[in-house]
């Protein structure tokens, strides 16, 4: 007995020494998003072990706001960013600093994730939709943001200069939230997640969404040079992100109807990490998820058309296109 015994306890140690060598083979990587569920692909990556499975062991650095997730990843505070793209994020992008290797949420009609939302105040003096934002002050997270840019293509859809409003930069969501709430600001652009307590307690109206409005690439992965030599790991992180996009196309993004996720045996696993990640119950996250492409796919016209756009309001520095920034042997373009 005590041969076996000893037998079996040598085999758990090699069987323990194994994981150990398995979990060190892992190639380490920091990801900066926001908790919004338009970085769902990486939540369900993280949760469902689709890093893991691809030789990654990630963690998670969670930002307020878009822009500084562009600066972390230029310093190497973290190794990619997933986020909105931004003026602050295309000047890096444009000085060589930062080169985008995949596409992530869109802004589509039908898809509800960033919303123009009115004060009471000013909702109860007639501001009713979002052609109406002309003359008032708009909460938006930085100049030259992702909120900011929406803001100028509603202006040029509706024929008003963007100079008509009154844009009011508050550097965070929680900001622009709480100026709407507290009607120091006629109106905000707000994600979904951010907006739907205010919502649902009365505190603001809601006028429509940018996707049924003014639709656009909204998101993207980037990462810096350096971090780009290491093709290994970033083949490895595309991979793991890729299969995460699929599921969340084929799983909620096809089941939506009228911008609702219904609660089913199948959808409700990933709702619930969903959830988990942006610190909303399950009954908020179904009203709030954004459009993926099932390939993470990116529209590069569509940002070519972006960093034109930011070009001639003076909030990006000229002389590069999407082509500059683009890392073309990751893209896949749209």
């Amino acid at each position: 007995m005590k041969g076996w015994a000893r037998l079996v306890l040598a085999g758990l140690v090699m069987w323990a020494a194994s994981g150990v060598a398995q979990a060190d083979d892992l190639l380490k990587a920091k990801i900066g998003v926001l908790r919004l569920s338009s970085s769902a692909p990486v939540f369900i990556a993280q949760d469902m072990g689709y890093f893991r499975d691809a030789g990654l062991e990630v963690e998670l650095k969670f930002f307020d706001a878009a822009q500084p997730i562009a600066v972390a990843t230029t310093s190497g505070d973290v190794d990619f960013g997933i986020t909105a793209f931004t003026a602050g994020l295309y000047n890096l992008a444009g000085k060589g600093t930062l080169k985008v290797i995949g596409g992530m949420s869109r802004e589509k009609a039908g898809y509800p994730l960033i919303g123009y939302f009115a004060s009471n105040n000013a909702y109860a003096a007639g501001l009713r939709t979002p052609k109406d934002l002309a003359g008032k002050r708009v909460a938006v997270t930085q100049v030259g943001s992702s909120f900011h840019y929406s803001l100028g293509l509603l202006a040029d859809k509706y024929g008003f200069k963007l100079s008509d409003v009154k844009v009011v930069p508050l550097q965070s969501l929680s900001n622009a939230a709480a100026a709407l709430k507290g009607e120091t600001v006629d109106a905000a652009l707000l994600p979904a997640s951010t907006a739907r307590s205010l919502i649902d307690s009365g505190g603001a109206k809601l006028l429509g969404w940018v996707g049924d409005e003014t639709p656009w690439q909204l998101g993207a992965i980037f990462a810096s040079p350096k971090m780009l030599a290491n093709a290994q790991l970033v083949k490895k992180l595309l991979t793991a992100l890729v299969r995460a996009d699929r599921e969340y196309h084929d799983v909620i993004l096809a089941t939506i109807k009228d911008g609702v996720v219904p609660i089913t045996e199948s959808t409700k696993p990933l709702l619930e990490i969903i959830a988990k990640y942006t610190n909303l119950p399950v009954e908020q996250v179904v009203g709030n998820c954004a459009y993926i492409d099932p390939d993470g796919k990116l529209d590069v016209k569509n940002v070519d058309n972006q960093i034109k756009w930011l070009q001639e309001q003076g909030f990006v520095d000229k002389g590069f296109d999407a082509n500059a920034i683009i890392a073309k042997d990751y893209v896949k373009a749209d």
